[in-house]
């Protein structure tokens, strides 16, 4: 599988997971009749015993034309957007810079297989339910909503995601001057953009900091 521009590869796979576990929804695209159809979903990750991701699932509404594109024709590309920021020169020394933008995105390219199974319907949203309601205060559960759930179920479809290709492009300031980088991290820090700031470390391990 590609990872792309290697000077922006990711520093791990575990990184990679770390994006699509905490930036779930993505968009669907794919060919229609010479267009496109596209659906922004969340999705959740099946994890090989490497912690790869393998596939993903999810759902779509049954009533969303995309199912039927996607019957006709499986093929699609899955985009997930990781984090992102504006980076701007007045937080630099050097006033000379340009003004950039740092960013991590992960691509799929996959077969989309539908699963119209009452069981598997309710685990892939068992799931998403679970991953979504950790850690908060009175988490809620599927049970709750008593008859209304099989109702509701009624109206969607599972499906998981066969993956045969990626690309995966971590931009975080692997290209920039020491000083350059330093200045970016201390703005970043100044103007709250601190989970940037910090998926910037993590892709430049070992590199100094002001």
């Amino acid at each position: 599988m590609s990872t792309g521009d290697t000077k922006f590869a990711p520093p791990s796979e575990a990184a990679v997971t770390r994006l699509v576990v905490e930036n779930p929804l993505a968009w669907i695209v794919s060919r229609d009749d010479g267009g496109f159809c596209a659906t922004p979903l969340p999705l959740r990750p099946v994890l090989d015993a490497q912690g790869t991701v393998e596939r993903l699932i999810g759902h779509f509404a049954r009533s969303n034309r995309h199912v039927q594109v996607l019957a006709r024709d499986p093929r699609a590309l899955i985009l997930f957007m990781g984090p992102h920021g504006y980076v701007s020169p007045s937080w630099m020394r050097d006033r000379t810079q340009a003004p950039t933008w740092n960013y991590a995105y992960v691509q799929y390219d996959v077969d989309i297989r539908f699963v119209d199974d009452e069981t598997q319907l309710e685990e892939v949203l068992r799931d998403l339910v679970g991953a979504m309601e950790t850690g908060r205060p009175h988490a809620w559960g599927i049970e709750e909503m008593g008859p209304r759930y099989r109702r509701l179920a009624s109206g969607v479809i599972a499906f998981e995601a066969l993956i045969r290709a990626r690309r995966v492009r971590f931009k975080m300031g692997q290209d920039e001057r020491d000083d350059v980088y330093a200045d970016i991290l201390v703005g970043l820090e100044k103007t709250g953009g601190h989970t940037l700031r910090d998926w910037m470390l993590q892709s430049n391990p070992g590199r100094g900091r002001r």
